[in-house]
């Protein structure tokens, strides 16, 4: 008998595979502010954090209305920075302001998909979108995949660049030092490459050299143990001309 893939275990849903939130510093959000009213809120950067499940640095902010939130820290921000949020605050780095009132080319990072959740978009470490394309029902924007999105005008984003963007320039030098960045995030490592395993621990396993021996997408049927490659195809069957 063979043993459980990875995809099978990771699907039982063990602590091997869960993330160990309880260690973060916390969750980003916005502050609930309502972006079809005019006026701003001012708050205070009040520490900058280091959370071992952000790529990115993060930053506590401290509103005058006594609201308190942590937010992905853009580049040049520092403790004691004033942070206004609103339509009518100013284009400035680190400001928080709803789609519609930023101007075409702006940098901004930490986009919101729908109004009102917090900001899901563009929250790694050296990410930044552009708007590119600005009309009354929906604003565009060009993403560091080169792919463009349509957001609503009352999504929110904050202005700047993620903080934290040459992280990747610097290598580990050692498998030590990514084992424990990796463990800090509960993730798999070192991970064996399915074509090196044996034929009874992975399908794509025990071949003539590292070759898989069989398509990489599976069936539309098939079975846990052997739905392994990729998730889907995008098409089937024969090509139309």
């Amino acid at each position: 008998m063979g043993k459980r893939i990875i995809q099978q275990r990771r699907g039982s849903g063990t602590k091997r595979y869960t993330s160990p939130s309880h260690r973060y510093a916390g969750k980003i959000k916005y502050n609930l502010i309502d972006t079809n009213k005019e006026g701003k809120l001012s708050g205070k950067v009040v520490e900058l954090i280091n959370s071992r499940g952000h790529s990115a640095p993060l930053m506590k902010i401290k509103y005058n209305n006594g609201e308190t939130c942590l937010h992905v820290a853009p580049e040049g921000i520092y403790e004691g920075m004033i942070i206004n949020s609103g339509n009518e605050a100013k284009i400035k780095t680190g400001n928080i302001l709803p789609l519609k009132n930023i101007p075409e080319g702006i940098q901004v990072f930490c986009l919101e998909k729908n109004p009102g959740d917090g900001g899901k978009l563009l929250r790694s470490s050296g990410t930044f979108a552009r708007i590119t394309n600005k009309t009354d029902d929906s604003i565009t924007l060009k993403l560091p995949s080169k792919k463009s999105i349509s957001l609503h005008p009352s999504c929110r984003a904050t202005i700047g660049v993620v903080a934290g963007g040459g992280r990747e320039d610097k290598p580990f030098v050692k498998a030590g030092k990514r084992y424990h960045a990796m463990k800090a995030r509960n993730k798999l490592y070192p991970r064996t490459s399915p074509v090196a395993m044996s034929s009874y621990d992975h399908p794509f396993g025990s071949g003539r050299g590292r070759h898989k021996g069989r398509p990489s997408v599976p069936k539309w049927g098939a079975a846990p143990g052997a739905n392994v490659g990729q998730i889907k195809a995008k098409r089937t069957g024969k090509k139309k001309k």
